[in-house]
């Protein structure tokens, strides 16, 4: 399989993975307000909302969960972070709602695992 085909396959199988994901969510109560979205200062997967709680969440797709949850690396989190400032730059609505960041993670065989409060955004 040539590089192009590889990074075809691995679209297809993040979307799936996001796709999951949201459905995961929405079955624990949540609505989804936005998916992959992408700035100049980083990129959010999911962006859901249950009562006054918002999640900005990252879903990780590997071969097993451990692997996946290795995937979360700081620099990552940091350019989640920005992006989340990014989404609520214009939402007025959302800033005095209690955030946190979630993630979700996929891998092989089964349900995805939520983890709540993956990480905290460092000051």
């Amino acid at each position: 399989m040539n590089r192009s085909a590889r990074g075809a396959a691995a679209r297809r199988r993040g979307r799936r993975a996001e796709t999951a994901a949201a459905w995961l969510l929405r079955l624990k109560g949540f609505r989804i307000l936005a998916r992959d979205l992408r700035y100049r200062l980083g990129e959010i997967d999911l962006v859901a909302r249950r009562g006054s709680l918002l999640v900005f969440v990252e879903v990780k797709a590997r071969a097993d969960f451990e692997v996946a949850a290795e995937a979360l690396k700081p620099r990552q989190r940091q350019r989640i972070a920005r992006a989340a400032r990014a989404y609520l730059g214009p939402r007025p609505e959302l800033q005095g709602l209690a955030q946190r960041f979630d993630a979700v993670l996929v891998g092989g065989r089964g349900w995805p695992r939520h983890v709540p409060d993956a990480w905290r955004e460092s000051p």
